[in-house]
């Protein structure tokens, strides 16, 4: 059994660098049309990937057998939740949307009792109600009298959106059907399965692409600054953090690994302030406190997990 260090490892990496992904693509507003920022963000990641796991996609009817389950991960994990992140970016800022994306957890419980059998603990349901908590002072702005007036902002909606959709992913990727476990699972290594969900993912990213250009998208402004910040989103945000992210939901389930995930808006808020010069509120720092202790409630006197998803 791993060590309970490099599980936390596993699942402080990806929120570090999705943080940065935020980061980057706040930076890219005016640069690179959201949607095409995202397609080409997957070319790129499909790119360095292939001379590492070609093989995966011989024969092609390993594939084709399996294509429902492979379109609709590749869909949710790669094509839809990435492009709606960005989406959200151009009126939001990279603080408020991973705020606002740390319901994860409430999503991930919500659908493991719903879909898979799974019976949420009182810490665990603790600990999601104190992320949300977080997450309605940064809607709020810290004035909750203001939530029987708000008017979600469209990136907001975006963002939730995108959650529910990346939760529906990890569960698949914890819980796949019969015929992608065991001796009937193909024998793709983490690259070869992270392109086969990445070429069925750029089928819906170049879908929304192609409907951006049709609606006037602005062209890009191509400078060595976009350059790096699609070197970036590419290795770091996508094959480094998503191979980190697999692991951590096959070694500690999904719902623990949403708490984890909730490490992102803290991450985002010192990038931000380093890198945007967006200086988090008394509100934040609220919202900070809440969701540590949703991470921390849970995860204390956790049993050793027995399965995927064994809280």
């Amino acid at each position: 059994m791993t060590s309970t260090p490099r599980l936390a490892l596993l699942m402080t990496l990806p929120p570090l660098l999705w943080a940065g992904n935020a980061v980057v693509g706040r930076l890219m507003v005016g640069q690179v049309p959201p949607l095409t920022l995202n397609l080409l963000r997957w070319l790129l990641t499909a790119l360095i990937l292939l001379p590492l796991a070609w093989r995966a996609l011989r024969p092609l009817s390993r594939i084709r057998d399996r294509w429902p389950y492979l379109l609709t991960i590749g869909v949710l994990g790669v094509g839809a939740f990435n492009a709606l992140q960005y989406l959200a970016l151009v009126t939001s800022t990279p603080l408020n949307v991973t705020l606002v994306a740390s319901s994860m957890p409430v999503w991930m419980l919500a659908i493991g009792a719903l879909f898979y059998g799974e019976h949420p603990s009182p810490r665990q349901w603790l600990g999601a109600a104190l992320g949300l908590l977080g997450v309605l002072i940064v809607i709020s702005r810290g004035l909750p009298h203001t939530l029987l007036e708000l008017r979600p902002v469209v990136g907001d909606l975006f963002v939730l959106t995108a959650v529910i959709g990346w939760s529906f992913y990890s569960w698949l990727i914890a819980r796949p059907p019969p015929h992608m476990q065991g001796a009937q699972r193909p024998d793709w290594d983490w690259a070869g399965m992270l392109l086969i969900q990445v070429l069925f993912g750029l089928m819906a990213a170049s879908v929304f692409s192609a409907g951006e250009q049709a609606l006037g998208a602005a062209p890009i402004h191509w400078s060595p600054g976009v350059a790096a910040a699609l070197l970036y989103v590419s290795l770091g945000a996508s094959i480094v953090a998503y191979r980190c992210w697999g692991l951590g939901v096959a070694q500690g389930g999904p719902a623990l690994a949403a708490f984890f995930n909730n490490l992102t808006p803290l991450f985002a808020a010192l990038l931000s302030a380093l890198l945007l010069g967006e200086t988090p509120q008394a509100y934040h720092v609220i919202a900070f406190a809440l969701i540590v202790a949703g991470i921390v409630v849970p995860s204390r006197h956790r049993r050793p997990a027995s399965g995927p998803a064994s809280e």
